[in-house]
């Protein structure tokens, strides 16, 4: 299967709410570490109760592997056990998951009752903002099911190359860039060849 490059965020909002799709981003700088924050990372609709089973399978990798969820900054507090944080921009903290959590996005909840969470802000990454605004706005879940955008074992992709590859090599067919930006994409490796 070839990928198909989206660089619309409505057609990406579609995709993820009605189609229940993954889809995978590509935007920025190259991501390094042990967490994806929006610039290389696979996406899914939360809300899904097989969310982790669907997305494990499709990345190639162990069914018990936990995820996390990139939320507003703004709307952290009411699904998440924040206490003195104001933000978790890195993800870098297994925070308590309030009952709506465990109800609306029980994917996200860990073993232990906790979800690693990123808050993301309009100032630190807007795009990736906007898109997890627009999924709100429509579903009323201020957060998007994230994990790093490779396959199991190997590592995070780096290149519009890499990511197309990764996308070809398994069932993630849709691919988000939204920057407004010319990209080199090799034509001969995505499904949709007229993408502006």
């Amino acid at each position: 299967m070839r990928t198909n490059i989206i660089r619309d965020l409505d057609e990406c909002l579609d995709l993820i709410i009605d189609e229940q799709q993954i889809v995978a981003i590509f935007q920025g700088e190259g991501e390094w570490g042990p967490r994806a924050l929006g610039n290389r990372s696979i996406l899914f609709d939360p809300r899904h109760p097989e969310a982790k089973q669907i997305v494990n399978s499709v990345k190639k990798r162990e069914d018990y592997r936990p995820f996390a969820g990139s939320v507003m900054k703004e709307h952290a507090p009411d699904w998440f056990e924040m206490l003195q944080l104001e933000e978790s921009p890195w993800m870098s903290f297994a925070i308590k998951a309030k009952d709506i959590a465990y109800e609306k996005v029980p994917s996200l909840v860990h073993a232990d009752g906790t979800c690693r969470i990123q808050t993301v802000s309009e100032e630190q990454n807007k795009n990736y903002y906007d898109l997890i605004k627009g999924f709100y706005e429509r579903t009323g879940v201020p957060m998007i099911f994230n994990t790093s955008f490779n396959l199991g074992g190997e590592a995070l992709v780096e290149t519009i190359f890499d990511a197309i590859d990764t996308c070809n090599r398994s069932e993630i067919n849709q691919l988000y860039i939204p920057e407004d930006q010319d990209l080199v994409i090799p034509l001969n490796l995505i499904h949709n060849k007229d993408i502006k």
